[in-house]
């Protein structure tokens, strides 16, 4: 156990080292290559942000305005008639939008209900097998300069449905 532990501390370092070897063994301008990267990566970061900006207010007026508590007991009779817990009606909505806000919800539930719980397993399920669509669509649609995105949000909503449903199917029998 501590050779593991030992690696994993000069993992970083080793990797760096094996590039820059690579880079030389190959005859490459190392240097010059990492400052282009870098310049690329600022221009990305610079063309990305806006988005996210947008998308961490987004989330935090959903948290604030209490909108995701209306949304829950709106989808109550739903909920009811499959045997979705309630509790987890605003986690699946935030995850849809921001896996760090959904995050912090489904360390709220593990406090309240505990992670052993059936809603614990379902939360912890659900965050696994779905996929925050919104930040995930704008954030490569917007890097990429793609427009038109056709199905792609039909898509991604019945693929987290699918995940939620088979969250709860999974939960049910472990």
């Amino acid at each position: 156990m501590r050779l593991l532990s030992y690696l994993s501390e000069f993992m970083i370092p080793i990797l760096i080292f094996y590039i820059v070897a690579m880079g030389l063994v190959k005859k490459k301008t190392v240097y010059e290559d990492f400052m282009k990267g870098a310049k690329e990566g600022l221009f990305l970061i610079g063309k990305i942000m806006p988005t996210m900006i947008a998308i961490l207010v987004a989330v935090n007026v959903l948290r604030a305005s209490g909108f995701l508590e209306f949304v829950s007991e709106l989808f109550r009779p739903v909920a009811e008639k499959i045997h979705f817990p309630q509790a987890l009606i605003p986690l699946s909505i935030m995850k849809i939008f921001s896996s760090s806000g959904a995050t912090g919800m489904l360390l709220d539930l593990y406090k309240e209900y505990g992670a052993d719980s059936y809603i614990g397993k379902i939360g912890s399920l659900i965050l696994s097998s779905t996929e925050t669509i919104f930040y995930t669509l704008s954030l490569y649609f917007v890097t990429a300069g793609i427009k038109k995105t056709r199905y792609t949000l039909a898509g991604c909503f019945v693929a987290t449905i699918s995940g939620i449903i088979a969250s709860v199917m999974l939960a049910a029998y472990f």
